[in-house]
């Protein structure tokens, strides 16, 4: 007897089949790219729900729990890959000048600048509440991270060379990261402020706070 023709319904969501052995690593991908495409899309975390993921990649939703905990850890890891990028910018920034403090300056305002460029991606890494937040996303692992151990290579330039006043790196790098973080998260939560010209406002406090490093002379 003939096995009848499957049928189509016309409109249908066709999910893929069972991936062969060794595809695991690629199908996580793809979530994480489908997550960070509707997070992109909608710029609001609340928006992107395990069931929209898993219908944007052609999956059912307990296929992503085969690869993610919950929904915050996929969207940390989809912010993870943004942390990583924070460095890059960070650090090509800096490399345009040999000079320290302005080096230091630069990498600051590239900072300033990423978050405004990822608002929703920085809200999520450095705005969210404690009890948000994945448990492996620990202090340490922000602290041990490439961009922060960047700052305070770059202040540790900036001791050596003598253009601060002697301190701490690690206080003062925690400082300038204060600075720029206060900034961006003003910037991010009150985007209809009546703040001045951004260029301006963000170059003087800058450059307030690096002159404030500077060996003072008598």
């Amino acid at each position: 007897m003939t096995e009848p023709a499957k049928t189509t319904v016309p409109g249908a969501r066709q999910h893929r089949r069972r991936a062969p052995r060794g595809q695991g690593e690629k199908l996580r991908d793809e979530i994480l790219a489908a997550a960070e495409r509707l997070l992109v899309k909608t710029g609001d975390q609340e928006e992107v729900s395990i069931r929209a993921v898993a219908e944007a990649v052609g999956v059912t939703p307990p296929s992503i729990y085969l690869h993610f905990a919950d929904k915050t850890e996929l969207i940390f890891e989809v912010c993870e890959k943004h942390f990583q990028e924070l460095d890059r910018v960070m650090e090509e920034a800096a490399a345009r000048s040999k000079d320290p403090l302005e080096s230091l300056w630069l990498r600051g305002r590239a900072y300033v600048q990423f978050g405004l460029d990822h608002p929703e991606e920085y809200r999520i890494l450095f705005m969210t509440k404690p009890a948000a937040t994945p448990e492996d996303w620990t202090n340490a692992r922000v602290m041990e991270s490439a961009s922060f151990y960047h700052l305070v290579q770059a202040v540790q330039v900036c001791l050596d060379a003598g253009v601060i006043r002697p301190a701490d790196p690690m206080l003062i790098a925690f400082g300038l990261w204060a600075a720029v973080h206060g900034l961006t998260s003003l910037l991010i939560t009150k985007p209809a402020f009546p703040w001045p010209d951004l260029d301006v406002m963000i170059g003087h406090i800058l450059t307030v706070q690096v002159v404030g490093l500077v060996e003072r002379t008598t």
